[in-house]
């Protein structure tokens, strides 16, 4: 009865995630045209309302640990659902993803998406995909802000393991900037696929950054090592158990 119960709260949420979607976008949408910071304050505002319906409405509290970063760095993160984006951009002043191509189509979320600055990248060939990435984060240069990319490329389920992909590598060499990794637990709570949401504590954390001008390898094996771990350990913090060996 009780799972029965969180089931419909979570259907409940889910349909006025995207019922909301539609003020905010007609709110904001001439304001968004004419400047960025109308667009990025319409972007963060609905990830803190989100963030608090969910606390009320499915018992799922979100908790960002660490130190967000305020200047140019990269953001090196975990992806375990769309959660987490909210959580990571809430907490941020001037973020901007590095996000698949498909999704500058998506009705409101993709014309707000590119008008904070978001990158969109077409999946194909490993090699022209990084090539078209950096390109296109060094023709964007002039926007300020933190650029967050998902260093294993897609959401990976609670457990799961999963390579990073060396396009992370690739940006911090040739940004020269610091890259801040992120850790995450949000999957637990709020699976890759599906309605349910499970009531708790779901954490971001910010982990102390990584200098600029580390070799490749050893930032990439760092950057995995750093996150994987902590990610792990929110995991077990949650009650989870069930990693591969």
């Amino acid at each position: 009865m009780r799972y029965a119960f969180q089931w419909v709260r979570s259907l409940i949420f889910i349909i006025q995630f995207y019922i909301m979607l539609l003020p905010w976008g007609i709110v904001f949408a001439i304001p968004a045209i004419f400047s960025r910071r109308a667009a990025i304050f319409c972007c963060r505002s609905f990830c803190w309302y989100q963030m608090w319906v969910a606390g009320w409405l499915i018992g799922l509290k979100c908790e960002i640990r660490g130190t967000p970063p305020t200047d140019e760095v990269l953001i090196a993160a975990k992806h375990q659902s769309f959660l987490d984006v909210l959580m990571i951009y809430s907490a941020i002043p001037t973020g901007r993803f590095i996000m698949k191509d498909i999704l500058k189509f998506a009705p409101i979320v993709g014309q707000f998406g590119l008008r904070v600055g978001c990158i969109p990248v077409k999946r194909g060939k490993r090699g022209a995909a990084i090539k078209k990435m950096v390109a296109d984060v060094e023709a964007g240069r002039a926007l300020p802000g933190q650029l967050i990319i998902y260093s294993q490329g897609t959401r990976i389920a609670p457990g799961v393991k999963a390579p990073y992909k060396v396009g992370t590598g690739v940006l911090y060499k040739e940004l020269e900037q610091d890259c801040v990794p992120v850790a995450t637990n949000v999957g637990v709570f709020w699976p890759k696929r599906g309605i349910y949401r499970k009531p708790g504590v779901a954490v971001v954390e910010f982990l102390p950054r990584i200098s600029a001008g580390i070799e490749l390898d050893a930032f990439m094996a760092q950057l995995e090592n750093t996150v994987e771990t902590k990610s792990d350990e929110l995991m077990r913090e949650a009650g989870f158990t069930a990693f591969d060996t």
